[in-house]
């Protein structure tokens, strides 16, 4: 057998402008309405156009009232009084005052009705929708040798569907150990109605590849320093990300779509689901594990005042865990959602559960600067305080992890150096990328202070400081 052609027809379907016999209530109202509110908007039009033929026959009674004015009176003239001047002025007043109260009358009917109209557009929108529907007919030619049945697998791109991924972690009471699982978040409006089908999830992105990338001029020029570029040295403080493992670079984070670390992946649904064509999100189960955590009580005073309850997780889900919003569930329930990045097998991940209340901390900064004359070398002292408080009445006292951060130099010309002598306490730890650790112990009621020291150190030639 050989596959001689094969095609897709697709056809768009617009739903009729009036509801069929088994239109919902709603949306037989929603028709009756726009019905009413077209039919009142014609007669609107005919009664201004009525009324505006009666004023202009007012405009041109008063004009042939003062050419009659004007005659002279003799014996072959006609006489001023032999005309009903009265009553042709009284026939034009009803007449206007009869048209002024249809008028009136037809837009009080007309407000209602565009009211009542909105209001049930409003709920048909929530509740129904009818859009065009796009249906596809896929024709193949088949030429084979001799008549017979044969199993033919047909495989095509569909518009209209899409899925992300979702998480939902949920911490033991004593925090020993965490449940994540995850799932499929899908939508999809395809004319087609999924039911009981095997739906595997890929994060590759088929049409990025339709249109080749424009090639665009890129010119780099060369010149030679400026003298006073030669004696200074320009440097600014600027945020930085930490790079972690499973970490992608920022232009590929900034892609739109799911972020899989830059190489596709495949995930399947371990049993068949069902997915209507209604264009709304529907969650699919992927897969779920249990693991130990390890939990503690963190604090980073330079972003909040909150102590927040971290959980330590290794990934044993079996497979990557994509980047996707993941709600938090502690023993008395949903807590919020968080933001889970990228993991790959094996990688840790750290989830925050919420703050506890029984903590508050204070920060307090300060700064002092001095400028050798002779060197012009410019040393900044940079103080951090930090108050630490547990306001519980009872209990043990509770490890609380603090963490502050000193910037890290890129340039030869600026040095930073911890002072761990004026530090009180002395950090835990203090690594390569700036964080500074504090282990505290806090008793019910307690209150610790920390104190941070650290110098910017530069040489005169640099500016930015």
């Amino acid at each position: 057998m050989t596959v001689v052609d094969a095609r897709v027809l697709r056809e768009a379907v617009v739903p009729p402008p009036r509801p069929g016999a088994d239109a919902s209530k709603l949306r037989m109202l929603v028709h009756d309405l726009e019905r009413d509110e077209a039919e009142l908007s014609l007669r609107r039009h005919r009664t201004e156009a009525a009324l505006d033929v009666v004023r202009q026959a007012r405009e041109e009674l008063h004009r042939a009232l003062g050419e009659f004015a004007g005659i002279e009176r003799d014996s072959t003239a006609v006489r001023f009084d032999t005309v009903d001047w009265a009553g042709r002025l009284e026939a034009v007043d009803a007449a206007e005052e009869q048209r002024q109260d249809e008028l009136f009358g037809i837009n009080d009917e007309l407000a209602r009705v565009s009211t009542r109209l909105r209001d049930a557009r409003a709920s048909l929108t929530a509740t129904e929708e009818n859009p065009a529907e796009l249906r596809a007919t896929v024709e193949v030619v088949i030429e084979a040798e001799r008549a017979g049945p044969v199993e033919l697998r047909i495989v095509h791109v569909v518009p209209c569907a899409l899925w992300r991924p979702a998480y939902r972690a949920t911490l033991a009471p004593d925090g020993a150990s965490l449940t994540l699982e995850s799932d499929a978040v899908v939508w999809q409006r395809t004319g087609e109605d999924w039911t009981g089908v095997r739906l595997s999830m890929s994060t590759a992105r088929p049409t990025l590849a339709a249109r080749p990338p424009s090639l665009v001029a890129d010119e780099l020029r060369l010149r030679d320093k400026s003298d006073e570029e030669k004696r200074t040295v320009e440097v600014d403080l600027r945020e930085e990300d930490i790079g972690k493992v499973g970490a992608v670079a920022a232009s590929a984070a900034e892609l739109p779509g799911v972020d899989d670390g830059g190489e596709v992946r495949v995930l399947t649904a371990p049993t068949p689901a069902t997915v209507p064509s209604d264009g709304r999100a529907h969650r699919v189960h992927l897969t779920a594990f249990t693991t130990a955590a390890r939990t503690e009580l963190a604090a980073t005073p330079e972003l909040s005042s909150l102590v927040t309850r971290v959980a330590h997780v290794a990934n044993e889900a079996g497979h990557v865990l994509l980047a996707g919003p993941v709600d938090l569930v502690r023993a008395s329930g949903f807590v919020g959602r968080g933001q889970l990045k990228f993991a790959g097998q094996g990688e840790e991940l750290r989830l925050s559960f919420g703050s506890e209340d029984t903590f508050r901390v204070v920060r307090h900064t300060s700064e002092e600067k001095t400028t050798k004359a002779v060197t012009g070398r410019t040393t900044i002292t940079r103080t951090v305080r930090v108050f630490v408080s547990h306001l519980a009445g009872d209990g043990g006292p509770l490890p609380v992890v603090l963490r502050e951060r000193i910037p890290v130099s890129e340039v030869s010309a600026v040095e930073v150096a911890l002072k761990p002598d004026a530090c009180a306490p002395a950090p835990a730890e203090a690594d390569a990328e700036g964080i500074v650790r504090y282990d505290l112990n806090l008793a019910p009621g307690e209150r610790k202070a920390v104190t941070l020291v650290y110098e910017l150190s530069a040489s005169g030639k640099v500016a930015g400081l």
